[in-house]
């Protein structure tokens, strides 16, 4: 089953050349897409799209294949599309990182003993059990990526948009994200500049150039 499709999306920013003229994407069920491209190509703006934080100018966007006309249906879909934004100061706005990492889940409406259950369950996944006390804004780059990774994971969806998910990290967390996220059920599209980290994690990888998504050479 299809999750989410784009059909003929055209988008560009105020002032600026267009970004995607009659885009098609789609992300399946037991999926894992890698997406490679340019700076400025455009990638973090598809994942934007598909979750309704942008708009585009033409073109239709689908959730299981149902037309998303409006926010209330984009409401529904990301709840089970989870997104790591690129960067994890866009992601975590919480003192501590267990209330950054129980408020989406809160935020569904789960009680708050599940949520502790979450929350300590998925630290504890990601090597990081000790840091829920710990203060967002003391922590490293990678160690924000990490906890910006968990606070997806806990909201328990069924697919992911990953923007550049091994950024900031050293080679042991890197494993630990990579062995966490192929243990898992999800699905997935993954954007980053690193073929290996692709190649390692994805099924199969595209081209982000020109606006469209191209197979590679």
């Amino acid at each position: 089953m299809e999750l989410i499709r784009l059909e003929g999306v055209s988008f560009a920013y105020s002032g600026r050349p267009p970004v995607f003229q009659g885009m098609d994407f789609a992300l399946s069920e037991g999926q894992r897409l890698g997406i490679l491209g340019p700076n400025g190509a455009g990638k973090s703006t598809l994942f934007q799209i598909c979750l309704g934080l942008l708009h585009p100018q033409q073109g239709r966007i689908y959730a299981k294949g149902g037309l998303c006309q409006g926010e209330k249906d984009f409401r529904a879909l990301r709840r089970e599309l989870g997104y790591l934004f690129q960067d994890p100061d866009d992601q975590l706005f919480c003192l501590t990182v267990a209330e950054d990492v129980a408020f989406g889940p809160l935020n569904l409406g789960k009680g708050r003993q599940e949520v502790q259950r979450l929350v300590e369950g998925t630290l504890n996944s990601l090597g990081l059990g000790d840091y829920g006390h710990r203060l967002t804004y003391q922590l490293s780059g990678g160690e924000k990526r990490l906890i910006s990774l968990a606070t997806v994971l806990a909201m328990q969806p069924k697919a992911l948009l990953l923007d550049e998910p091994s950024t900031g990290l050293d080679s042991e967390r890197a494993a630990v994200m990579e062995r966490v996220l192929d243990e898992s059920n999800l699905s997935w599209a993954m954007v980053s500049h690193d073929l290996g980290l692709l190649e390692r994690t994805c099924h199969n990888i595209v081209r982000l150039e020109g606006g469209l998504l191209k197979d590679l050479p």
